[in-house]
């Protein structure tokens, strides 16, 4: 039998939108941060000559920077003041977060409720500046070691294009936090996914022009665009998938009346962790080997030719790296947001309990233990979807917007989003009907 909220679901139509009017100012606040975000990636850094610049970038697209332009939405193709995106705060939010597993100071922090997570987000900040600092730093002396795409190399440039670029990535960090509060969905996922998304006809226009050309076969392209369907439709499905515990609760008795138990299901996904392993995983890869990349190219040393070209898109050591970051951080964000021990207490509490189990440290147990279980399942499917594609593009050349991490960055925030907007107008729909109540309940009387 479908819950009320199921009910409430099915029922959502045009008209509920239209009188969601603090949804629809959420919506249009979100559409104009992206935009803002998206006029961001055309604005050059200072000091570089684009035209030279785009032949630099182009010998090396296909390799790690590839990924890079990826995240940022075409702004390091353009060298833009976004180019670094939000790369250096999510290696950050990883950092911190892996000390706060050591750490009984950070630990406690996280126990403090609003406050702590304040402060929590406050050492990401200031960990995330010295990240971006060394990143563009690296980037200004990567591009100065390049033949003509300087104007004027020397400190001031440097210090240019640090200054720039780390206010760029600050921004960024803002606005998503805002799109977060005040728009609809999360925001650091919304600037990935619009960057990912407003790319994607060009990439689609070159892979046709690659197959009207001939340098790929028709049967080839027709192959790309029928994975492309199997791979959203494999995510959508592993998304939505649900390992439920049935819950059940005792009888109880009010005066002389005994009401019969209930029962309902506890949820467990799939993919507790969604996206965030591709994300974090890439993240890691991208932080030395683009500045490995960008260094290289001038007179670098052999060992960092060698790194960098190992690093590259389709390599095995990069395919390994990426493969075993994105099972640890699975289970590690997993971990982080699901706490057997607090949900079987919270189960206690309320008198429910997993039949067979005993309430209490058993019920902790058996959910770590399921939940273990189906984590392992989870984070072999993002792998396999992260990385086949990934090895299949690489040898045709195709551009890093059509590989697995773009397909699962988009499929995933957009079915979250929806989600967000679906829970938005369930809450409209119940409040209409309680507003209605009221009223009725004043015309009786």
């Amino acid at each position: 039998m479908a819950s009320a909220a199921e009910q409430l679901a099915r029922n959502l139509s045009f008209s509920t939108f239209s009188k969601a009017k603090a949804l629809q100012q959420r919506i249009w606040f979100t559409l104009g941060a992206l935009l803002v975000y998206r006029l961001g990636t055309f604005i050059p850094v200072p000091g570089i000559d684009p035209d030279a610049f785009r032949a630099t970038f182009e010998q090396s697209q296909q390799g790690i920077i590839g990924m890079f332009n990826m995240f940022s939405g075409g702004a390091v193709a353009r060298m833009a003041v976004f180019a670094l995106n939000l790369i250096p705060y999510i290696t950050a939010s990883i950092v911190v977060q892996v000390i706060a597993t050591a750490s009984p100071r950070l630990e406690a922090l996280k126990k403090e409720g609003e406050s702590g997570r304040r402060k929590m987000n406050q050492y990401t900040r200031y960990l995330a500046v010295v990240f971006c600092a060394i990143q563009a730093y690296g980037i200004a002396v990567g591009l100065e070691s390049s033949q003509g795409v300087v104007l004027n190399p020397g400190w001031f440039f440097r210090i240019s294009t640090v200054i720039t670029l780390v206010g760029g990535t600050m921004f960024l960090m803002w606005l998503g936090e805002q799109i977060t509060s005040r728009g609809v969905g999360n925001g650091i996922s919304l600037i990935i996914f619009a960057g990912i998304v407003a790319n994607l006809p060009s990439t689609i226009a070159q892979t046709l022009e690659l197959s009207r050309t001939g340098a790929i076969s028709g049967f080839v392209a027709a192959s790309m665009l029928l994975m492309a369907l199997i791979a959203i439709a494999v995510i959508v499905f592993f998304e939505r998938a649900q390992r439920r515990l049935l819950i059940q609760y005792p009888k109880r008795q009010v005066g002389n009346k005994m009401f019969q138990g209930d029962s309902s299901h506890l949820p467990l996904k799939l993919n507790t962790s969604g996206v965030i392993p591709v994300i974090f995983g890439s993240s890691l890869l991208l932080l030395p080997a683009t500045i490995a990349s960008f260094a290289a190219q001038g007179d670098a040393p052999g060992w960092l030719t060698t790194v960098t070209a190992l690093l590259g898109r389709g390599q095995p050591l990069y395919l390994v790296l990426f493969a075993a970051l994105i099972i640890f951080f699975s289970f590690f964000y997993t971990a982080i947001v699901f706490n057997p021990q607090e949900t079987a207490d919270n189960l206690k509490r309320s008198g429910g309990f997993i039949p067979g189990i005993r309430p209490g440290e058993r019920t902790a147990q058996y959910i770590d233990y399921v939940l273990t279980r189906i984590t392992v399942v989870g984070a072999i499917y993002l792998t396999v979807v992260a990385l086949i594609p990934e090895v299949m593009f690489s040898q045709l050349a195709i551009s890093h917007f059509l590989g697995g991490t773009s397909l699962l960055i988009m499929v995933t925030v957009t079915l979250d989003t929806v989600s967000q907007i679906q829970s938005h107008l369930v809450a409209q729909q119940y409040e209409g009907l309680l507003k209605k109540s009221r009223l009725g309940g004043g015309k009786r009387r």
